[in-house]
């Protein structure tokens, strides 16, 4: 329950961080911190995180990243459906309230609301197409470096700050192909506050795409790091 428990709020964080910095502060006028802003907060809260919880529960705070540690030997099958609602769960929460401090806005209308999309509602008009690939590529490299830092042979301490760093640069890199998913929680929890369903209708893809690039980077990770080769 105390690793439960730590991956409610360690994935609440991440979205009221990440999310939070995209809805309440990218946009405001000429003091915004735009897409790199928002891409620091995204590897700021999972940085600071791994640092808070990674003792308790290591610090996943996404489905796809449970999954890929689970496919790449690190973490046991029967553990996963916890992990994933707790994960789920706590960012559905950061999303309501996000919700509830963006509404106190006089002139609040909560459109995208940080959503991911593809299509018309991705923020740069990229196709599903486009998008399958981003997220599939982007959470693989994702899975390489969390494996890599994480290994025994790795400096130990600076796990933390390489994938920190690596959501980071994920985010500079796709937020305008889909908003920078990598995370099925992060997308689930925001897209049941956008505007008109478009978020929940185009949801699956960033359930169905993180998760099978977590697979790929695991698997790779493993020919690459496996110490008898």
């Amino acid at each position: 329950m105390k690793q439960l428990g730590a991956e409610f709020f360690g994935t609440f964080w991440l979205v009221l961080g990440g999310c939070g910095s995209a809805v309440l502060a990218a946009g405001f006028p000429e003091l915004g911190i735009g897409f790199v802003g928002v891409s620091l907060a995204f590897g700021l809260t999972v940085l600071t995180m791994a640092y808070a919880i990674g003792h308790i529960s290591g610090c996943h705070l996404n489905p796809a990243v449970s999954i890929g540690l689970w496919a790449g030997g690190r973490f046991e099958a029967g553990k996963l459906p916890g992990y994933i609602i707790a994960q789920v769960l706590g960012a559905v929460a950061a999303a309501g309230v996000l919700y509830l401090i963006a509404s106190g806005k006089s002139d609040f209308a909560a459109g995208g609301f940080a959503s991911n999309g593809f299509g018309e509602h991705s923020p740069g008009g990229y196709s599903m197409t486009s998008a399958l690939v981003c997220e599939v590529v982007m959470t693989a490299m994702f899975l390489i470096v969390i494996l890599g830092a994480t290994d025994r042979r790795a400096p130990a301490g600076f796990a933390p700050i390489a994938i920190g760093l690596c959501l980071t640069l994920i985010h500079l890199i796709s937020i305008p192909v889909t908003n920078t998913s990598v995370n099925p929680a992060r997308s689930t929890g925001v897209a049941l506050f956008a505007d008109g369903g478009w978020a929940l209708s185009q949801l699956w893809l960033f359930w169905v795409a993180p998760i099978i690039g977590a697979v790929i980077g695991a698997a790779i990770y493993r020919f690459i790091g496996d110490e008898k080769k």
